[in-house]
């Protein structure tokens, strides 16, 4: 296998929202800078997290007080997309060059690409999940308002159960380097996600509560039980390198990824000035 075929695997321990946020940003640099490989790695949050889209407006869509008041931490991802709570679920980045060979070059390609391996390693755990393509499954009728959860639909290559979404993903693309991170839901609740966002009326939130609901799953409904997290995570990374004929090192983060993530978690994703630049 050549350096393009061989990947670093992270199995990182639970942090607050905006030291996670930092580490993926600072493994995307360390990758771009070339000190280390591309790299799968999972993790998740403590204390639970609400974590925004890089253009959303905070103070219109997100209802603040009730996320103290549950002691839910707040941070702005660099990549796009709606609200997502971070709670029960297992979460994982993946940070490649844009030039390796076996990524295709089209958003889309590069989506169905990494889905591929997270897919793989959901079957093996015994759950029936599929790729949906965007608007395939939903009609526009039904989605929710714009200020809604990022689990309202799938798209891009997303990941399903029976019409469900199951994993969300946001992607970004900085110096040459793309950065893919999503949400693998353990459980979920609908009721504790709208009650973090602001809504015009009682009504609109009725509706987006119940519209959640109806379009996104968990692993604990599709099997019954919430499965171990980190054997669900080795199970996908077994099945992500399998799958798209890598091989899988683990390893750790770097003293370097680990300095540049420090920074980055004080100058930006703990800041003000970024969590409430919109």
């Amino acid at each position: 296998m050549g350096i393009d075929e061989k990947w670093r695997v992270i199995f990182d321990k639970a942090r607050h929202g905006a030291a996670n946020m930092a580490i993926d940003e600072a493994i995307v640099e360390a990758h771009s800078a070339g000190l280390v490989p591309p790299t799968l790695r999972f993790y998740t949050w403590q204390p639970a997290a609400l974590s925004i889209g890089y253009f959303q407006k905070i103070r219109e869509e997100v209802q603040l007080e009730a996320c103290r008041s549950q002691g839910v931490d707040v941070v702005r991802r660099i990549t796009g997309g709606r609200a997502v709570l971070h709670d029960q679920e297992l979460t994982y980045s993946a940070v490649v060059r844009e030039d390796i060979p076996v990524l295709p070059p089209t958003l889309l390609g590069s989506y169905r690409y990494l889905s591929q391996g997270l897919l793989a390693g959901l079957k093996k755990q015994g759950v029936a999940a599929e790729m949906t393509l965007p608007g395939a499954a939903f009609g526009q009728s039904s989605r929710l308002p714009r200020n809604g959860a990022c689990f309202d639909a799938p798209s891009f290559y997303e990941i399903t159960v029976d019409r469900k979404k199951l994993i969300g993903s946001a992607q970004v693309r900085k110096n040459g380097t793309l950065l893919q991170h999503g949400s693998i839901l353990l459980d979920f609740s609908a009721s504790q996600m709208v009650s973090l966002l602001l809504f015009s009326s009682e009504e609109e939130r009725d509706r987006c509560q119940t519209l959640l609901q109806a379009k996104a799953t968990s692993l604990h409904h599709v099997l019954g039980v919430i499965p171990d997290s980190t054997v669900l995570a080795q199970t996908i990374a077994d099945e992500f390198g399998r799958t798209l004929m890598l091989e899988m090192v683990p390893d750790r983060l770097t003293d370097w990824e680990m300095e540049r993530a420090a920074e980055l978690e004080k100058e930006k994703f703990a800041a003000d000035v970024w969590t409430y630049r919109r």
